[in-house]
């Protein structure tokens, strides 16, 4: 068994690979134009970011990022925002879209077949272990303890899991583990998820975060690639084989996740659909919030901009600039309106007498005068007209946009445009 001051040296000899190339269909326009990983969270950041910094902070820095859908703007991101790692030092983050060559398709048809395209990249790297990790999942975690565990069970490979309860655990991909938490079975959307050893109300859910020997890996894709039966995705095929060959363990999210103050659950968030992407970003206006954005020791990276600082102009009795509640970001300016429980991105312009609450505004938006928004979240570069009211009304909110089951209404300028003058 390998020693804890063996395992500290072993980041720089594992590969991180973030699959970047979805394109999160059930968050409607807002991925018309952006990858999910390249969508906006947070006011400044992307989603993509809380991945990547997990690498840097966890000392893994060896970085490849497999990109497909609506790629450019990702890309860009990367490039302004993600080149600061010393090459001298064999530091990278390097993108690898998906592209036809001799012998491959041009498009990924599953996880495991867009790794299995890139083998001689990695293989090229020669590395000991390989980190794949989803790019579209807002969490903060250290993947030295992740390494740490996979090194000291000698496993082939480690899938990191999130306890979650039973009856809401249907959704996920299911480890079934025994007393040691190995692997001795695993299951996509389960009916009935089997439960964790001495916690029958609770299962075992991947997070979509595997730790491979990289030999073993290499075994593992060779083989799914020639298995004309197989859809070439982790946890659909090449997963449910493995485990009952080859030592597969679990690791609990709750040993490397990274503390919030206030919040001693763990915190992970899948923001795949418009209601949950509006209520993480939502949280962050709380003032405990459960994702700590202020955490200097583990920062969040990003391309920032160079922007002005936020403004709030015109104060009297009737015609004051304020948010409450709230966080603003750079290039914004708040004249002569009230911000409350809202999020605003970069270079927002909110004008007189507009009341936004509950509202996520995604950048470049401007907010006419007069208007109302509540509970919504607003598409990047949308001009709400002057009087304009959204959140009121449930039924003229579904005719004219996409109200979501949990309330929510999503407005995008493709929907404004679309309606009568």
């Amino acid at each position: 068994m390998l020693t804890i001051s063996e395992s500290r040296l072993s980041p720089r000899h594992t590969i991180s690979l973030v699959m970047a190339g979805g394109r999160g269909k059930r968050l409607m326009d807002l991925t018309d134009h952006y990858s999910k990983p390249g969508l906006d969270f947070g006011g400044k950041y992307r989603i993509i970011d809380f991945t990547l910094s997990n690498c840097v902070n966890s000392g893994f820095r060896r970085i490849m990022v497999l990109t497909q859908y609506n790629s450019h703007r990702l890309l860009e991101h990367l490039q302004f925002g993600w080149t600061f790692l010393a090459g001298k030092l064999n530091e990278y983050v390097h993108v690898l879209p998906a592209q036809q060559s001799f012998d491959k398709n041009a498009w990924y048809s599953g996880t495991a077949d867009a790794v299995y395209q890139n083998l001689s990249n990695i293989q090229s790297a020669n590395p000991k272990n390989v980190l794949i990790l989803a790019g579209d999942h807002i969490y903060r975690m250290d993947y030295k303890i992740f390494l740490q565990d996979h090194l000291e069970n000698q496993a082939d490979m480690t899938i990191a899991c999130l306890e979650v309860p039973r009856d809401s655990a249907r959704g996920f991909g299911i480890c079934h583990v025994d007393a040691d938490d190995r692997i001795v079975d695993f299951v996509e959307k389960p009916p009935d998820p089997p439960a964790i050893p001495g916690k029958p109300d609770h299962a075992f859910a991947s997070m979509g975060i595997y730790l491979f020997k990289a030999e073993f890996l290499y075994q593992a894709l060779i083989r799914d690639a020639e298995d004309p039966n197989s859809g070439h995705d982790f946890g659909h095929d090449i997963i449910p084989k493995i485990v009952r060959e080859a030592r597969v363990f679990a690791h609990r999210f709750e040993r490397s996740c990274i503390p919030n103050e206030g919040h001693p659950e763990p915190y992970w968030r899948d923001v795949g659909s418009v209601d949950s992407y509006w209520e993480a970003n939502m949280d962050l206006t709380s003032v405990l919030p459960a994702l700590n954005l202020y955490d200097e020791s583990w920062p969040i990276t990003t391309h920032q901009e160079q922007l002005a600082p936020a403004k709030f102009v015109h104060s009297g009795e009737m015609r004051n600039g304020v948010a409450l509640s709230s966080l603003v970001s750079g290039g914004c300016i708040i004249s002569g309106a009230h911000v409350h429980h809202s999020l605003l991105s970069s270079r927002v312009y909110v004008n007189s007498h507009a009341r936004l609450d509950g509202a996520v505004v995604l950048p470049d938006c401007d907010i006419g005068r007069h208007v109302r928004l509540r509970r919504c979240i607003v598409a990047r570069n949308c001009h709400i007209p002057d009087g304009f009211v959204v959140g009121e009304d449930a039924e003229e909110d579904a005719r004219r946009f996409y109200r979501t089951p949990g309330g929510v209404t999503l407005i995008s300028q493709r929907m404004l445009s679309q309606l009568e003058p």
